[in-house]
C-alpha cells in the first residue's frame, strides 16, 4: 500500500522506516523546508532502545548520547529517577530525527516545504491535496506532525478539543560551547522559572533551555521574533547567568518555543487516517517518554499493518497495544509538570515513595523479520 506520513520528526521517520521494511511504499511530507533543527534532550527508555537495536541504529544513537551528568535543569524532571534504568539514553531530539532520516532517505520519498490542504476519504483510499504539490491518492494517511497536528485537525476536529495545556512554556536554543563548559550541567530555578544548559559528549553542541510558568498564551507559532520577545520579557529581571543566555538567544537561529501540553483523544484513527506520536498522545516533555512512545508506536503500527487483516483491524490493534503504555506516561507527564519548579525531586518529598512503573508494551516479532539478523 501507498502510505502518506505527515511529519518528518522522530515518529514520522521511524514509521517510514518500518513501513518500508514491511514492503509498503511510504511518502513523508514535511511542512518545514528541511529537517527541523533545534530542540532539547529526549530520553530513550526500555523498549525504545530495543526498537533502535532492531533498526541497527542503536550504536549510532549511543554515539549521540549527551554528556553523563550534564543534562541540564529540564532533565531532572524528564523522568522520575526511580523510573530510569541503567542503560537508558538521552540524546538531542533533532539529532535522533536526523539519524532516522539518514537511515530512510535512500528508499523513502521525502517532500519538504509542503503540507496537506484537504483529505477526502472513500472506500478505496484517500485523495490528498497539498498547499503546493499536485493532488495524490494514498491508501492510508498517518499523522505524525506533532502537538499541533494539522492532520488531526482535518480528520478529527480543532486543536482545542484535544490539547491540554499544563502551565509551562519552554524555549530551547543553541549557545556557545564556552557557556556549556562554564555551566557544567548546573541549572537555575526559582518560583515559576528555570534554566539549564546541556552538552553533547564531545562538547560540540550546547543547548540552553528557559522554562516559565504561564497560562495559555496567544502568539504566532511561526513568528520567532515574537517568541524571543515573550521569553525575554519573562526573564528580564534575572541575574547575570540568565542574562547571558538571553544574549545568546537573541542571535540563535534554531529557537524552539513550545507549551508543555498533552493530547487526549478517545480514538487515534478515523477511517483511513491514523495518528502517531505527539499528534495522537503527547505525554508532555516532563514525562521524558515522548521519543520512546514515537519509536515504539511506529514499530507497532507498521507491524500490525503488515500482520494481515484490513487497516481498521490494524489500527485498532495498534491502539490497544499502546493505550496502557501511553496512559502511564501521561501520568508521569502530569506529575513531572506539577513538580517542575519545586526544590526537591519527587522521591525526596517527605512521606512519598516513588516506585518504578512496569513496562506495558511487549514488542511482537512482526514478519518479515528484524532489520538485524539475530542468532
Amino acid at each position: 500500500m501507498d502510505v502518506l506520513v505527515c511529519g518528518a520528526g522522530v515518529a514520522g521517520a521511524a514509521l517510514a522506516y518500518w513501513l518500508r521494511h514491511h514492503g509498503f511504499t511510504p511518502t513523508v511530507v514535511e511542512r518545514a523546508p528541511r529537517m527541523r533543527p533545534g530542540g532539547y534532550a529526549t530520553g530513550l527508555r526500555g523498549e525504545a532502545l530495543d526498537v533502535l537495536d532492531r533498526m541497527a541504529l542503536l550504536e549510532q544513537a549511543e554515539a549521540l548520547g549527551l554528556r553523563p551528568g550534564d543534562t541540564g535543569m529540564a532533565d531532572e524532571y524528564a523522568a522520575p529517577p526511580a523510573a530510569i534504568r541503567a542503560g537508558d539514553l538521552d540524546v538531542l531530539r533533532d539529532e535522533l530525527a536526523g539519524l532516522l532520516y539518514q537511515a530512510t532517505r535512500p528508499e523513502v520519498e521525502y517532500v519538504f516545504g509542503d503540507s496537506i490542504a484537504t483529505l477526502e476519504q472513500n472506500a478505496d483510499g484517500v485523495r490528498v491535496t497539498f498547499d503546493r504539490g499536485r493532488p495524490r491518492r494514498f491508501d492510508l494517511v498517518a499523522g505524525a506532525d506533532g502537538l499541533h497536528s494539522h492532520t488531526r485537525s482535518l480528520a478529527f476536529g480543532p486543536h482545542e478539543r484535544f490539547v491540554r495545556h499544563l502551565g509551562i512554556y519552554t524555549a530551547v536554543f543553541s549557545v556557545s560551547s564556552r557557556l556549556g563548559t562554564e555551566a557544567g550541567g548546573r541549572g537555575y530555578r526559582r518560583s515559576g522559572k528555570a534554566a539549564g544548559v546541556l552538552s553533547t559528549r564531545d562538547g560540540a553542541r550546547v543547548r540552553a533551555a528557559l522554562h516559565f510558568a504561564s497560562g495559555p498564551l496567544a502568539y504566532d507559532r511561526d513568528d520567532v521574533k515574537q517568541h524571543k520577545r515573550i521569553v525575554a520579557e519573562r526573564f528580564t529581571d534575572e541575574g547575570r547567568p540568565v542574562r547571558r543566555l538571553l544574549e545568546e538567544m537573541r542571535g540563535a537561529e534554531d529557537l524552539f518555543f513550545e507549551a508543555n501540553a498533552q493530547v487526549e483523544m478517545d480514538r487515534w484513527f478515523s477511517g483511513r487516517v491514523v495518528l502517531l506520536g505527539d499528534a495522537a498522545c503527547c505525554a508532555a516533555p516532563a514525562s521524558g517518554r515522548g521519543a520512546s512512545q514515537a519509536l515504539i508506536g511506529a514499530y507497532i503500527l507498521a507491524g500490525e499493518l503488515a500482520a494481515g487483516g484490513d487497516h481498521a483491524q490494524a489500527f485498532a490493534s495498534y491502539e490497544r497495544e499502546m493505550r496502557g503504555f501511553v496512559e502511564e506516561h501521561q501520568q508521569l507527564g502530569r506529575e513531572g509538570t506539577d513538580r517542575f519548579f519545586l526544590g526537591t525531586l519527587p522521591q525526596e518529598e517527605p512521606g512519598r515513595t516513588t516506585v518504578a512503573r512496569p513496562r506495558l508494551v511487549r514488542l511482537k516479532d512482526y514478519v518479515p523479520g528484524f532489520a538485524v539478523e539475530r542468532p
